[in-house]
This record gives structure tokens, sequence and C-alpha cells, in this order.
């Protein structure tokens, strides 16, 4: 989204460098020309206007033709999907199209579920830029609303699912699993074991008790979803990397994790890191959270892998004082 990345570029929309009518800039918020085997860094660079349009159009023409319930769906879900590589927006781009999206539907009445749903669109995309407490107050107003209307439980899931990431980044971890353990439970009984929305919610509830550092119970969940999740979902797909990731998490973080754990951690991340820059791009927030984290799995393997100090290696200086403390080690960030 930056001006670097679209300097002498047109939107693929409106052929313009400059939108001729709000004259903003280009921004490309997806991972449109920034994949493994994609040769052109012109692909998916758009204004947000323009992005925003065309959402608008598609959507009111489904509804017009009186189009089927997954037609209307997969036309709404362009206020946050590229219709080109169809990967989600991120960053300042997904929160954009989430005030867009808002904006075109906050007039209609409060039980219209289009505007409910635009809702959730702003949730998500301010929780996108990371404006989390402006993102709890919305999708705690987006439950109420969802309640007081009588939504399927379905939809409630999802919801108290979203309420819970934001739950963790505002660090109310207690709560967030809480909700987590909820979401999941009913996942399971309402969808069963292989659908995607329980995967996504068996990884969300294991990375809770990952920040819990109870990593001996992410463990198992892990083990035993992780196998289902690879019947069901190809390799490159968001939520089978997110697993991944979250598991290989829960083997490095873990005090007590073994060699052979951190080396699994650190194999873990290098398999997925290269699937998510071939089908994400290298720029895409989960590539680089795989890169950071990989680095993190490698340092701690060194750690492991390092022999400890010989005695004969110190100081003949020092006092042989084996009940004097050790300074205070620096903190890691995690």
């Amino acid at each position: 989204a930056c001006a670097d990345d679209t300097r002498g570029q047109t939107c693929y929309i409106c052929m313009e460098a400059v939108h001729s009518r709000t004259g903003e800039g280009l921004v490309r918020g997806c991972a449109c020309g920034d994949r493994d085997g994609v040769a052109s860094g012109r692909t998916g660079i758009a204004h947000v206007s323009c992005l925003a349009e065309q959402a608008k159009i598609l959507f009111a023409e489904a509804e017009e033709n009186n189009l089927d319930l997954e037609v209307k769906q997969a036309r709404f879900n362009r206020w946050h999907t590229c219709s080109l590589c169809e990967q989600d927006y991120h960053g300042v781009v997904y929160c954009a199209l989430g005030w867009a999206c808002w904006k075109t539907y906050v007039g209609r009445p409060e039980g219209d579920w289009n505007r409910i749903n635009a809702m959730n669109e702003l949730g998500t995309g301010l929780s996108a830029a990371e404006h989390h407490e402006d993102a709890l107050a919305v999708r705690e107003a987006e439950l109420s609303t969802r309640r007081r209307l009588g939504d399927s439980e379905e939809s409630i899931l999802t919801v108290q699912g979203n309420l819970a990431v934001t739950y963790v980044v505002i660090g109310r971890h207690e709560e967030a699993l809480n909700l987590y353990r909820d979401v999941y439970s009913g996942r399971v009984r309402l969808n069963g074991e292989e659908h995607l929305t329980t995967l996504i919610a068996a990884n969300n509830y294991a990375l809770s008790l990952n920040e819990l550092k109870r990593f001996e119970e992410a463990k198992p969940l892990l083990r035993r979803t992780i196998p289902v999740a690879r019947r069901v979902l190809e390799d490159g797909n968001d939520t089978m990397l997110k697993m991944r990731w979250t598991y290989a998490q829960t083997l490095y973080k873990d005090d007590g994790a073994t060699l052979d754990d951190v080396r699994e951690a650190v194999t873990t991340l290098e398999d997925t890191g290269r699937i998510a820059r071939r089908v994400l791009g290298g720029a895409h927030p989960l590539t680089k959270a795989l890169e950071r984290h990989l680095g993190l799995a490698r340092a701690a393997l060194r750690a492991r892998e390092a022999p400890p100090p010989s005695s004969s290696a110190r100081d003949p200086s020092a006092a042989d004082d084996d009940a004097t403390p050790a300074a205070p080690a620096a903190a890691v960030d995690s």
C-alpha cells in the first residue's frame, strides 16, 4: 500500500494513476504480483475507491436479480477479498475497505443482515490495521446485535471467535481462552471435525493455550487436528499454514521442549515459510511472521545445541562462590 510499491503504475479498474474524483493514490494490499512465479509487479494495484465501488456494484446486482445466497455471499466477500488472486486484503487496505463497506450499508435498518455483515467487515478491517480498541467496540456491538435479533448459532460462533481474537491482542487472555474453548466445542458439535470453521477454531484455541504457556494442552490438540486438516485442505491454504505455524510455536517456545522438538519446529517453519512465499508472496504479513518465527526457532535450536561452558574456562580471578546469584538475563521479545 506504500507509494514506492505503486509509483508509475495505474489502477487496474479505472486505468488511471490518480483517481479522477477523489484524488487518491494507488494501493496494493493483497498477494497479487508478489508470489513466486508472478512476473509483474503491476498486478492488483488499484484505488481503494475503485475496489469499493466494484464490490458495491457486484453485490447490488446480486440483490437486484435475486441471486441465490451462495452467489450473494461470494460477491459480498469482494469487500475483503481480491478478485484477481482470491486472497484477503491486509493492513490499512482492509481497514479502508471495511470503512467503505460500513458507510455503504449503515443507512439500512438495524435488522438488515447486510448492515450487520458490514459491521463485521469494519471490525475485521480495524483489527487488520491494528486499531484493536476500536475493533473491540465494534465486535461487542455486533455480537449484541446478532443475539438481540436471534441470529443463528453459526453466526454467533463466528462473532465470538472474532471477539476472542481481539481479546488476545489487547491482553485479555483468560477471557479469550474461555471464548475459544466454547467456540471450538460448538464448532465440533455443529459442523464436525473436518469443517474449515472447526479447524480454524482449533487453531485459535491452541494459540490461546500457547499465550498462557499451556503447551502440554496445545500439543495434543494440534497433533489431533493437523492430520484432519491435511486430509481436507491444500498445503497452501491459509488455515493449514497457520495451524503448522501454531504447532511450531508450541514446540520451540516450551521451556520443557526436547532437542528433537525444537528441530521439528525449525523444519516445520522452513517448509511452511516456503509454501507461504509461493502462495502469498514475501510481503504478506503471514509470510513475514513465519520468517520471524523461523529466526526465533533457529536461535532456540542453536542455544540447545551449544555445548555447556567448560569449568576450566572460568575466569581464575573470579571468586569461587557458588552462592553468588547470577545477573538476570535480558528479556527476549517473543
